[in-house]
């Protein structure tokens, strides 16, 4: 990888990077490693890609973009699922918070 170097990073759903690969497929024959990664925004994207990006600027408003972008993923269903989401995190949820988030993912889950 000589003279390859990173421009820039945002995080970003899995409904989008899976669009993101669609559409570099259709240029061009994808390499191994964006068939892998293919295969698992596949198996894994549970939005499309406008759902995600409204749950994550709902979400944007009471959490970081990380985390918001971390329960797009994985739609968490109740707060066991949620609180080990934020086990690492530093600082301490509320439960009133954890709440409005578990209302906000519910409107957007299929």
């Amino acid at each position: 990888m000589i003279g390859k170097k990173v421009i820039e990073t945002d995080p970003i759903t899995n409904a989008e990077a899976k669009k993101m690969l669609e559409e570099s497929s259709e240029s061009y024959e994808p390499t191994y490693e964006q068939n892998l990664a293919m295969d698992h925004v596949t198996k894994f994207s549970k939005l499309d890609v406008e759902s995600a990006q409204k749950l994550v600027n709902e979400l944007e408003e009471i959490i970081k973009i990380t985390q918001a972008i971390k329960i797009a993923d994985v739609m968490p269903v109740d707060l066991a699922d949620l609180r080990l989401m934020f086990a690492k995190e530093r600082g301490s949820h509320k439960k009133e918070e954890f709440e409005q988030i578990l209302e906000i993912v519910n409107k957007y889950r299929k």
